[in-house]
């Protein structure tokens, strides 16, 4: 298993939601990352190296956006998390810092 780490950004995003069973949903989607964080589609261009992860809530589309680090301790950082409204211009605005 991965560790699992979170942003700045991310964190923020957790400890505002308030919607238990979409944090449960989202937790679970983490559980399945850190067991196997290749789950996720790598993307490409401006965001090479990053891997998004769909999570389907309600009819609607949550996106989990997370680096793999394969160092002496593997490690899962999630870079940003929400709905696909606006998520990619705000993770590429936040990849180039």
């Amino acid at each position: 298993m991965y560790e699992i780490r979170f942003s700045a950004i991310a964190q923020k995003y957790f400890k505002k939601m308030r919607n238990k069973k979409l944090k449960n949903t989202l937790y679970e989607a983490l559980n399945k990352i850190s067991g196997n964080p290749y789950a996720g589609i790598q993307k490409s261009g401006d965001l090479a190296g990053v891997y998004g992860y769909d999570v389907y809530h309600n009819g609607v589309n949550y996106e989990l956006a997370y680096l793999i680090s394969e160092t002496e301790r593997k490690m899962i950082v999630i870079l940003l998390a929400g709905t696909r409204q606006n998520f990619y211009e705000e993770l590429k605005r936040m990849y180039k810092k």
